[in-house]
């Protein structure tokens, strides 16, 4: 049996963590949690990191700066933000650097899904705000 990609959950809240979790691994998709852009960033999955779900607001560096973070070091994981704060500066900014899409909580389990099937559609790296 193939495995699928690893998708990297980065979220501040346990609980969102686990249920995004939950569900893509109930999709059959190997996931690894991180509560903070840091943890992230010092752990061995970024090479092996098909594709990003963070959460936007988190203490220390935010989901967007992470991302900024590493398009800087020329590093072109897919992105997919969520966050209970929609403001139409920070989802600018989201897709100005990049993300492949922006989905505020609660959001509906299959646009998370078809975002997730967009960033590992193969040579498909352009974001639709």
């Amino acid at each position: 049996m193939k495995l699928l990609p690893l998708i990297s959950i980065i979220d501040d809240d346990a609980s969102i963590r686990a249920a995004i979790g939950n569900l893509l691994q109930s999709l059959g998709y190997v996931i690894q949690t991180f509560e903070s852009a840091e943890e992230f960033l010092r752990s061995d999955q970024m090479d092996t990191t098909a594709c990003v779900v963070a959460d936007v607001n988190m203490p220390g560096m935010s989901g967007v700066d992470l991302l900024v973070h590493l398009r800087s070091r020329d590093q072109r994981v897919p992105f997919i933000f969520i966050t209970g704060f929609p403001d139409e500066r920070i989802r600018a900014r989201a897709f100005s650097a990049g993300a492949l899409g922006v989905l505020i909580k609660p959001f509906d389990k299959g646009h998370l899904i078809a975002c997730l099937e967009q960033a590992l559609r193969p040579g498909d790296e352009t974001a639709d705000p």
